[in-house]
C-alpha cells in the first residue's frame, strides 16, 4: 500500500448516521485520527438532527438533508476556527447525530406512592401508571443538559435521569389541579391532561417534546383504600352529622359482627351476651333494629310501651332478632343452632 493510499484513508468523505442500533437518542461520529475533508458530504436522514462540536464549543446545527461542508455551510465552524477563506486542509471537529423520532410506548409509574393535597381528603397518597411518547426537539439543549460527549446515549438513560424529575412533576400537577381524586380516578383522561402540560414544560428544559401521556391506572395505597371504601359505604362525604354518625354507627356494628363469629365463643357468646343483655346486645338493640330486625309480629306489638331492661326481654324475643340476623345472612346456621340452644336452654330451665 502506497503512502498516498495510506493518507486517503484518514480522510472522512461522507458523514452519516445509520441508526442501526434501536433506542439510542446520540451518537458521536467515531473520529478517531481521522479528519474531515474540504468539500465532504454531510447526510442527515430524515428523524435526525447532526450537530458539530468545536473543542467542546457547539457550532452548527443540520436538519434533514445533503450538505456539502464548505465554509458556507458551517459558518459558526468557520468562525471559531478563524478561516477567512475557504478552507483547503482536512480539520477535525466532532459531530453528534441525534434521533428525533418518536419514542413511543415508554412506560411510567410511581413505585412508591406519591403524596398529594386532595379537596376531598386532604392530604393522600397515590399509586399510578400509564405510557408517554416524547422526542428529541432541540438538540443543543439536550447536548448541554442530558446527552453530553459520550460516544452514545440512550432512551433508557435519558429516563432514568429525568424519573425523579417525572415524579415529583406529577405530584405538583396533581396537588395543584384542585380536582378532587374522587373525579381523577373516575376520569383518567382529565388527570392525563393536568400533568401532559406540567410535564412538557419541564421535558422542554432539557431539548425534549411530549408527545403523548396517558394515565393507564390510579389507585391508593390499601390502607387509604379501605378506609375510602369503608366512608363510601357508610355514605359519608365531609363532616359527620348526627345522622350520618347514626349511619356509621350502624355500618360499623354491622361490620364487627362477621368477625364476632371468628372470636373465641363465636356466636355462642354472643347468643349468651344476648340473653344477658351485656352492652353487645345493647348495642344490637338500639342501633341494628331499624335495619335489620325482622319484622315485629303482633303479639310483639302489643308489648307493653314500657322499656323493659335487656336482661328482662323474654327469650322469644331474642330467638326473634337471633333468627332476623339467620335470615340476613349476617350468621351462619351453625351459630344460630349454638345460640338458639343456648337461650332454649334458658327457657326450659
Amino acid at each position: 500500500m502506497g503512502l498516498g493510499s495510506f493518507i486517503k484513508k484518514q480522510f472522512i468523505d461522507v458523514l452519516q448516521w445509520n441508526e442501526d442500533t434501536d433506542g439510542v437518542l446520540a451518537w458521536r461520529y467515531p473520529m478517531q485520527d481521522f479528519e474531515i475533508q474540504n468539500g465532504a458530504a454531510l447526510t442527515v436522514r430524515e428523524s435526525q438532527m447532526a450537530m458539530f462540536v468545536n473543542e467542546g464549543k457547539i457550532a452548527d446545527v443540520f436538519g434533514p438533508g445533503n450538505y456539502k461542508l464548505t465554509t458556507n455551510t458551517l459558518p459558526v465552524l468557520t468562525n471559531l476556527k478563524n478561516w477567512d477563506k475557504l478552507f483547503e486542509s482536512p480539520f477535525k471537529s466532532d459531530v453528534y447525530f441525534f434521533s428525533t423520532r418518536v419514542q413511543i410506548g415508554r412506560k411510567w409509574g410511581t413505585p412508591q406512592p406519591i403524596t398529594i393535597r386532595d379537596k376531598d381528603f386532604d392530604m393522600i397518597r397515590v399509586r399510578a401508571f400509564g405510557m408517554y411518547s416524547y422526542r428529541i426537539t432541540d438538540p443543543k439543549l439536550f447536548f448541554t443538559e442530558i446527552s453530553g460527549t459520550r460516544d452514545q446515549y440512550t432512551r433508557d438513560e435519558a429516563e432514568e435521569q429525568l424519573r425523579g424529575i417525572t415524579m415529583a412533576t406529577m405530584a405538583s400537577s396533581l396537588g395543584g389541579a384542585n380536582v378532587p381524586f374522587l373525579d381523577m380516578a373516575a376520569n383518567q383522561a382529565l388527570m392525563a391532561q393536568h400533568v401532559k402540560g406540567d410535564l412538557g414544560n419541564v421535558f422542554a428544559k432539557y431539548g425534549l417534546g411530549m408527545d403523548e401521556f396517558t394515565v393507564a391506572s390510579v389507585s391508593l395505597p390499601e390502607e387509604l383504600q379501605a378506609a375510602l371504601d369503608e366512608r363510601i359505604a357508610a355514605g359519608m362525604k365531609g363532616g359527620l352529622s348526627a345522622d350520618k354518625m347514626a349511619g356509621f354507627t350502624k355500618f360499623q356494628v354491622a361490620s364487627s359482627i362477621p368477625l364476632a363469629a371468628q372470636n373465641e365463643g363465636g356466636l355462642a357468646g354472643l347468643g349468651a351476651g344476648l340473653s344477658s343483655g351485656v352492652a353487645f346486645g345493647q348495642v344490637m338493640a338500639q342501633s341494628m333494629a331499624g335495619a335489620m330486625a325482622p319484622a315485629a309480629a303482633p303479639a310483639a306489638a302489643a308489648a307493653p310501651a314500657a322499656p323493659v331492661a335487656p336482661a328482662e326481654e323474654p327469650v322469644e324475643a331474642r330467638l326473634e332478632k337471633l333468627k332476623g340476623l339467620l335470615d340476613k345472612g349476617l350468621i351462619s346456621a351453625s351459630d344460630y343452632d349454638t345460640a338458639k340452644a343456648e337461650l332454649l336452654k334458658k327457657l326450659l330451665g
